[in-house]
């Protein structure tokens, strides 16, 4: 295995491995309702197609921080569609600076400028996927078993088959003598490299989208990364994404955006995303997740008592809210009509029908 990849695995691990989100942060993902596309769509990144004139795009992107953080200062933004065959996905990017030089398929690209999509079919927080792309096409794609906080395994042999891929440049690649105005990234993802079948009406995935920059600079004609005088290495990179995470890490699937598929077209009519019911209950639930793992850290072992954990009042008041815990695992659940939701230690949540 690469050292480069072993030692970017390693700095991916310590940055992801914090346990709750902070206090201040709100819980409010971001919403996309994805259309049916009329006809196939060429991946070439130009975006030409009447198809996609009609599909909406996203908010801007933002910080991966939120609000506390300042705006970027290059617009992000992506549209998707699906058929058949195809989750297609598409993003224009502002940029001055082109820069891109990891050409072989799983490097690790996010080491300079690229856009990012995370998917998890079924918003369990386990077995997702993430595919990685700079402005060369070079695409990086991973199967990721659970978040690195649980120990979960980054499958790098892992690879999208079947994935088309277009990029258009709006300027000059690695040149710095001139200034850009950005490039476009267009996916078409299949089916069968993600999921057993496709989404029906109404179906609400998880999802995310991140754009890495850093700060460049000319040095004899060729861009580098900004050296920070203060502690002589380049100046951390920027994390923008589409729904924030309230911390510096990609890997919470439990913050990510909600996409809505329809088998409506764009152009027929509007259609509102309807908020999943059972989100309420399992954003609840990632609470007692995240008071156990601080508990653990503490104490050295997970508790079966709520009455120790460090809970916010709504949820800690919760009339069905159960747990049970020895040292080293836990489950917590909520029992409703017709059904109970679970969350364990390492973080996966899933319901089942009561019976």
């Amino acid at each position: 295995m690469d050292l480069r990849y072993i030692l970017a695995l390693c700095f991916l691990i310590h940055n992801q491995s914090s346990s709750a989100q902070p206090a201040e942060f709100e819980y409010k993902p971001e919403q996309y309702v994805c259309f049916q596309a009329i006809q196939p769509i060429e991946a070439d990144g130009m975006l030409e197609e009447a198809e996609w004139a009609q599909a909406p795009w996203t908010k801007p992107f933002v910080d991966i921080e939120g609000s506390k953080r300042p705006l970027p200062y290059y617009e992000t933004r992506v549209k998707m569609l699906w058929d058949e065959q195809y989750l297609y996905i598409a993003a224009e990017l502002e940029e001055e600076n082109l820069w891109a030089t990891y050409d072989q398929r799983d490097a690790v690209i996010y080491q300079e400028n690229n856009f990012e999509v995370f998917i998890d079919p079924d918003g369990d927080t386990h077995n997702y996927y993430e595919l990685e792309i700079n402005a060369l096409a070079t695409v990086w794609d991973l199967l990721l078993t659970k978040p690195y906080r649980d120990g979960g395994l980054a499958i790098n042999g892992w690879d999208i088959s079947g994935l088309k891929k277009g990029i258009h440049l709006s300027g000059t690649l690695n040149d710095p003598s001139d200034t850009d105005r950005g490039w476009a990234v267009e996916l078409a993802i299949p089916w069968k490299a993600i999921t057993r079948k496709i989404p029906g009406e109404g179906e609400i995935w998880r999802a995310n989208f991140s754009r890495v920059e850093w700060k460049t600079e000319n040095e004899s004609g060729a861009y580098r990364k900004s050296i920070d005088p203060a502690t002589g290495k380049a100046f951390p990179e920027f994390n923008w994404v589409w729904s924030p995470q309230g911390v510096v890490a990609m890997h919470r699937p439990e913050t990510w955006g909600f996409v809505q598929f329809t088998e409506a077209k764009a152009e027929e009519t509007k259609v509102d995303f309807l908020q999943d019911p059972d989100d309420e209950i399992k954003w609840l639930l990632r609470q007692v997740y995240y008071a156990e793992r601080a508990y653990k850290q503490k104490q050295g072992r997970y508790t079966g008592e709520l009455s120790t954990l460090e809970l916010p009042p709504a949820v800690s008041a919760h009339q069905h809210l159960k747990i049970l815990a020895t040292e080293h695992i836990f489950v917590a659940w909520i029992r409703m009509e017709g059904s109970t939701w679970y969350i364990r230690e390492d973080g996966k949540v899933w319901k089942e029908k009561n019976l």
